[in-house]
């Protein structure tokens, strides 16, 4: 099989050429491209020889897919798979991969990043600090105690409950389904909108589809706490983030911390939570970390080399 990784996954290429090994010994013809595009026709020239795509968190758009004649199989180093048009490759018959999993922790650790931040002002500090300032205005914000809602307790929204609960938080999660291990962990399941009026502090962790999109929509903004604030690695779209500005601007809550827009960063200056008060953002960097770039690349060929051996 003609197979390509499309676009660096953050690993280096010796240890691209490492992982592929296995493919290449077994005679399949692997090509790595050291560099990333979003050039469409460039995309087609990468894929249309291809039996197996590899890629990342790069869009890989339908007009791209449909020139790709040979394509049998898209190997998505990512959790999500949003950024490639499910629907076609289905009826295609073209089998799409995920690396769900390899974020967890990643995700998680950060998710208990930004809420400290938030609510230790540590930003805040340093820049007091070093401008001759002092602790004036930087009281914060203790998590032991507060109650935390999670929505979605996928393996990513239970990471982060787990953590939540060692600073001895109070944790509520809205999860369609139940698990004996939301349980034993001390979670207790409620439904959104008691968990959107009762929690200090709250994080989004659900995929993003055709039923989650704008899933925390003004409305539901209105039901949080004037003190709560609101945490999304997850997905953008999930978030009317014109309604989320106005309810910081507005101090409707008391602060938000944003990884994920409605489109990837660059942000344009007139983006609504550019602008916003209280609020942290960061450039899609949740998934980012060393750790996890060797433990997606790892499943990412693990799952072409199953599919090929199949």
């Amino acid at each position: 099989m003609n197979i390509a990784l499309l676009e660096p996954i953050g690993i280096s290429k010796e240890e691209v050429l490492k992982l592929s090994k296995p493919l290449r010994d077994a005679g399949h013809n692997f090509t790595y491209y050291e560099n990333k595009t979003t050039d469409i026709e460039e995309l087609i020239k990468r894929s249309i020889d291809q039996d197996v795509v590899m890629i990342a968190n790069n869009p890989y758009p339908k007009a791209v897919i449909e020139k790709a004649n040979r394509l049998k199989m898209i190997a998505v180093a990512f959790t999500g798979i949003d950024h490639v048009d499910e629907a076609y490759c289905k009826e295609r018959g073209i089998e799409i991969l995920n690396c769900a999993g390899y974020s967890d922790v990643a995700v998680s650790e950060l998710v208990i990043g930004l809420t400290i931040e938030l609510f230790r002002k540590v930003k805040q500090g340093d820049i007091a600090t070093r401008n001759e300032g002092t602790s004036l205005g930087l009281i914060g914000n203790e998590i032991a105690g507060k109650t935390v809602g999670i929505i979605g307790l996928g393996h990513i929204g239970t990471k982060t409950a787990k953590l939540f609960k060692a600073f001895d938080a109070r944790v509520i999660a809205y999860n369609r389904s139940d698990k004996a291990e939301f349980n034993e962990l001390g979670i207790e399941r409620v439904d959104l909108d008691t968990l959107l009026k009762e929690s200090d502090i709250i994080s989004l962790h659900l995929p993003n589809n055709s039923e989650t999109k704008g899933f925390i929509s003004k409305e539901k903004i209105e039901l949080m706490k004037k003190s709560a604030i609101f945490i999304n690695c997850a997905r953008g779209p999930i978030v009317d983030n014109v309604a989320l500005a106005e309810a910081l601007n507005n101090e409707r809550i008391a602060g938000a911390a944003i990884d994920v827009f409605d489109y990837e960063p660059p942000l344009a200056k007139d983006y609504p939570l550019v602008n916003a008060k209280n609020i942290i953002l960061t450039p899609h960097v949740a998934f980012l970390t060393k750790e996890a770039m060797v433990k997606r690349a790892h499943i990412e060929f693990n799952n072409v080399i199953s599919y090929v051996n199949k």
